[in-house]
């Protein structure tokens, strides 16, 4: 009966540092994405402005529909690139997340 109180206790020890373990690798994993978004953010936000002023200089309107056309490529090629980049950050922090979980079940066999 008392061996039975000390695997669970054990057992419930386990369960706290690996469920701390997964905390710690989300807050990591977070702050990453965090960083990147803000980055991308910071880019998109200077070629907006970095377009605008090209629109502004433009002559004629086909050099603006050029400059617009040029912008609206690039933008989507960067928030493709940026959603893509996102995805495996996600996909990272879920593996993370799992692994110490995953540990656990293999020593519960």
């Amino acid at each position: 009966m008392m061996q039975s109180f000390d695997d669970a206790g054990k057992f419930g020890k386990e369960m706290t540092d690996t469920g701390l373990k997964s905390f710690a690798s989300v807050s990591k994993n977070m702050q990453a994405i965090a960083v990147e978004a803000t980055e991308y953010s910071r880019r998109a936000f200077e070629q907006s402005g970095s377009a605008l002023e090209k629109l502004v200089q433009a002559k004629s309107p086909d050099k603006a529909m050029e400059i617009q056309m040029d912008f609206a490529r690039q933008a989507y090629e960067g928030f493709v690139g940026q959603a893509t980049r996102m995805s495996e950050l996600y996909a990272d922090m879920a593996k993370e997340v799992y692994k110490p979980f995953e540990m656990l079940g293999v020593k519960a066999r």
